[in-house]
């Protein structure tokens, strides 16, 4: 008994190695097509979820496939992070063996860019920008200044240097994320303080009512977002960490392989 109980152990841990070998192996596939049909620099990265892989490729049916690739170059936006989760996606196990899968129907696909401080800091000519959450949002709604559209539930904080006058002064201001078809519009709203979450070495110029309108337009930007993955049309965008990250979904939906990004 004791025999045929390690030989059946064995026997299960065999199985579970050669179920991770195969799903590596398709993962590898996968990014090698995304790869070399978005023309990208590296391999993204590919995670097919749920167990056990070798059921699911037979029945053709995936309970998800995560995608995640970096340093995506974007014209508007330097490099930036795609990502893409795949619910109920539908590979033929043939196509996933031979390397030529080109679309892949999805019951749900979610997509976001995720945007760093540094290349955000590019769009504003601004090199030591820094982006992070308020301490509290307290949005009203509106848009902010001079906003329309639907604004998030948390805005943001940007501090950099920039020139006041005669002097460079490190400024922090809040702003809201407001999005707007396919577009985001960060709209800076006042100065920031410790308060709202900007560091300590921001400071608030002493002519503030002279300056503040134009310290206002100067940190104003509006993001193109077909960069999100798959075409996904945008549904949210916040701060997240040191990143901003727009966000989209769809239902039922056939992805094109060569499609991570829309230019």
């Amino acid at each position: 008994m004791r025999k045929l109980v390690i030989g059946l152990l064995a026997l299960v841990g065999l199985l579970v190695l050669v179920d991770f070998g195969a799903a590596a192996y398709a993962e590898y596939r996968l990014s090698r097509e995304l790869r070399d049909g978005a023309d990208l620099d590296s391999d993204p990265s590919v995670t097919i979820r749920g167990f056990s892989f070798l059921a699911q490729a037979v029945n053709g049916k995936y309970e998800g496939v995560d995608i995640r690739a970096q340093g995506v170059r974007s014209a508007e936006l330097g490099e930036v992070v795609l990502e893409a989760s795949l619910e109920g996606a539908s590979i033929p196990i043939g196509e996933l063996v031979d390397g030529t899968v080109t679309t892949v129907p999805a019951d749900k696909l979610y997509g976001r860019i995720k945007i760093d401080a540094t290349e955000l800091g590019q769009l504003y000519g601004i090199p030591d920008l820094q982006v992070s959450a308020p301490a509290a949002d307290k949005s009203d709604g509106t848009g902010g200044t001079g906003g329309s559209g639907t604004t998030t539930d948390s805005g943001v904080v940007l501090t950099g240097t920039i020139p006041i006058g005669d002097a460079e002064q490190q400024v922090s201001l809040r702003a809201d994320l407001v999005l707007d078809g396919n577009r985001v519009h960060i709209v800076a709203r006042d100065f920031a303080t410790e308060a709202d979450g900007a560091p300590a070495t921001s400071t608030i110029p002493v002519d503030v009512d002279v300056v503040r309108p134009v310290v206002l337009a100067r940190f104003g930007r509006t993001i193109d977002t077909r960069a999100l993955p798959f075409g996904v049309v945008p549904t949210g965008v916040s701060a997240q960490g040191s990143q901003i990250v727009i966000e989209g979904e769809g239902q039922n939906v056939v992805i094109d392989l060569e499609k991570l990004r829309t230019p």
